[in-house]
């Protein structure tokens, strides 16, 4: 495995203040935050935002969706867990990661896992390109969700993918990447620690894609949504990885 499981540091966090722009739609049956740039801002092209296990409804990962649109993107965030998520800081005497990830808590009893998520993320992928008319697509996970941007990166479909400490990603799934593909880690972090973050570097070498993997200092797993803003070091983290994440798009998007 290129990631560990999640754990309790993949709901902790501080919650931010700002007022989401975007609006909650449909897709099917699924819930989903879509957010879209200005006209003038426009760049023509999307990304599918794929979020840790706090969810779609939480404020942080809504204004960094809204963060993107600025940037010129049509962005779709999903559910991925059929109205499941992690509530943020959640108790852990009476909470477990495994049993969650197995559907147990949720009223639907539907298991975190590809065969129930992967056709959540095709669908989003499809709704840029039909309903939006986008021109490219990139994908951007956070946590869990990164695990969805390594298996979907697999395609000339997908231009670019970032993900930001990854959890859950299996090596073969990484093994099987054949676009672009950005890093954010953290320098603490049990689920992606630095072997394992060596290991990934290693088989992206050895794969030939482009590449990039930056690590922040003094801050945690969960930083590029979850940090604590008043803290300087994590607020530059999370900045800065927004923007690492922003630049990885302009150049693997542009038009030609």
């Amino acid at each position: 495995m290129t990631s560990n499981a999640p754990g309790s540091c993949c709901y902790k966090g501080v919650k931010h203040e700002g007022h989401p722009r975007g609006r909650i739609e449909y897709l099917g049956e699924t819930e989903v935050y879509v957010t879209e740039p200005s006209t003038s801002a426009a760049n023509g092209h999307g990304i599918v935002y794929l979020t840790d296990i706090v969810g779609h409804k939480f404020i942080n990962a809504q204004l960094l969706a809204d963060q993107y649109a600025e940037n010129g993107y049509v962005v779709i965030m999903p559910d991925l867990f059929h109205g499941d998520p992690v509530p943020l800081n959640s108790d852990m005497a009476t909470f477990s990661v495994p049993t969650w990830v197995s559907g147990v808590y949720g009223e639907r009893k539907v298991p975190h896992t590809p065969p129930s998520i992967d056709p959540i993320v095709k669908a989003s992928i499809a709704e840029l390109r039909e309903k939006y008319n986008c021109k490219k697509l990139a994908l951007a996970g956070y946590c869990f969700g990164a695990k969805y941007v390594i298996r979907f990166l697999t395609s000339d479909n997908i231009s670019a993918g970032f993900i930001g400490h990854p959890a859950m990603v299996d090596q073969k799934e990484l093994e099987a990447v054949t676009g672009p593909l950005a890093m954010a880690a953290a320098e603490i972090d049990d689920i992606f620690p630095q072997k394992l973050r060596h290991e990934s570097e290693n088989t992206l070498k050895a794969l030939g894609v482009p590449y990039q993997i930056n690590l922040y200092s003094g801050v945690v797993h969960g930083f590029g949504v979850r940090c604590n803003p008043k803290v300087k070091a994590e607020k530059f983290a999370k900045e800065s990885a927004f923007f690492q994440a922003l630049q990885w798009f302009e150049e693997h998007l542009k038009d030609e």
